[in-house]
């Protein structure tokens, strides 16, 4: 259960999007910051109960020699199938999400009381449902597509594939209390969320504390 005096910030969009650049402004603006994409790795180390029922579903050939997660042969499978996509989401979400509020509690225990998740699959998950506010973070196709392949190595084949199997920027945007658009310099998209981290700090420390103190 998540403690009603801390809030909780869901930062999602589109893959290339430049999710990072506004995590860290958030993070020097006070906020604890939940990165989902290092959980979604920590559940999956070697001889993990997560790892295991991934090789029952996907086979063997998913492992490297030292029986760790290859994760671009498995990112190579799923990404190109929507159904064997919806299995690796279906069986990893679980662990993900109990991670995620294990980590909540911690920083409402240690007094943080602003928290931001950043993760990128927060509506596939349902992590938004117990995110209060929702951020998402989108930008231009062609230049998500050049940010994929030169930060991962990615071919543009790979890198449509996890493109096209994300949901839509106006799925995103429908959802969303703040849209965040990335094409332009580091300095533009850095100087908007600075601005959207401090409307929802006010909002906390203004009007929501003031709410739960006359209830």
């Amino acid at each position: 259960m998540i403690s009603l005096d801390v809030l909780v910030v869901g930062l999602t969009g589109q893959t290339g999007a430049g999710k990072s650049t506004v995590s860290k402004v958030f993070s020097e603006n006070g906020f604890a910051v939940i990165n989902a994409d290092l959980i979604s790795r920590q559940v999956v180390v070697k001889g993990s109960p997560c790892l295991g029922e991934l090789v029952e579903i996907f086979g063997e050939g998913i492992l490297n020699p030292d029986k760790t997660l290859a994760r671009k042969t498995l990112g190579n499978i799923v990404f190109s199938d929507k159904t064997k996509l919806e299995m690796l989401n279906t069986t990893i979400y679980p662990y993900i999400t109990s991670e995620i509020l294990k980590e909540i509690k911690q920083y409402s225990d240690s007094g943080k009381k602003l928290v931001l998740l950043d993760a990128p699959t927060l509506f596939e998950s349902h992590a938004d449902d117990f995110c209060e506010i929702i951020i998402s973070v989108l930008a231009d196709e062609k230049l998500r597509e050049e940010r994929i392949i030169n930060r991962d190595g990615l071919t543009k084949k790979q890198a449509n594939d996890r493109m096209n199997s994300q949901l839509d920027a106006e799925y995103f945007a429908s959802r969303s209390d703040y849209v965040i658009e990335n094409n332009d310099t580091l300095e533009a998209v850095s100087s908007i969320s600075k601005e959207v981290s401090d409307k929802i700090k006010y909002y906390y420390y203004h009007i929501r504390t003031a709410e739960m103190s006359v209830q």
